[in-house]
């Protein structure tokens, strides 16, 4: 299968990679590493093409962002969150911690509000 990674907002091809149909190709909002640098996968799009009167998938295209998986993320019901998902204010994201301190961490926030 052949996945290609594409730069978030310029749609700037990065790399093209030969995976597998064994390998796992990772989904929206989990973080995943190409030559040791950490990137944010934000969307995936199927391509496909028609092919004996049926149409097949051809190929993926996943739109990454670099960034470094946070220290403070963690696994939440099935996805990745920044910060405490306890909290009130917490967006329960991979891309926002919250809306009083974006910034974090968590443990510093005086608005702390428990669900």
């Amino acid at each position: 299968m052949q996945v290609e990674l594409r730069l978030s907002g310029s749609n700037r091809l990065l790399a093209r990679l030969d995976l597998g149909e064994s390998q796992a190709i990772p989904q929206p909002g989990l973080w995943m590493t190409w030559e040791s640098r950490p990137f944010l996968v934000l969307q995936r799009r199927h391509r496909y093409r028609l092919r004996h009167g049926r149409y097949e998938l051809s190929s993926i295209a996943l739109e990454v962002k670099p960034q470094a998986q946070p220290e403070d993320a963690q696994w939440w019901k099935g996805q990745w969150v920044i910060g405490d998902p306890s909290c009130h204010f917490n967006a329960r994201s991979p891309l926002l911690r919250c809306a009083v301190l974006p910034e974090g961490p968590c443990a510093r926030c005086a608005h702390f509000q428990p669900r």
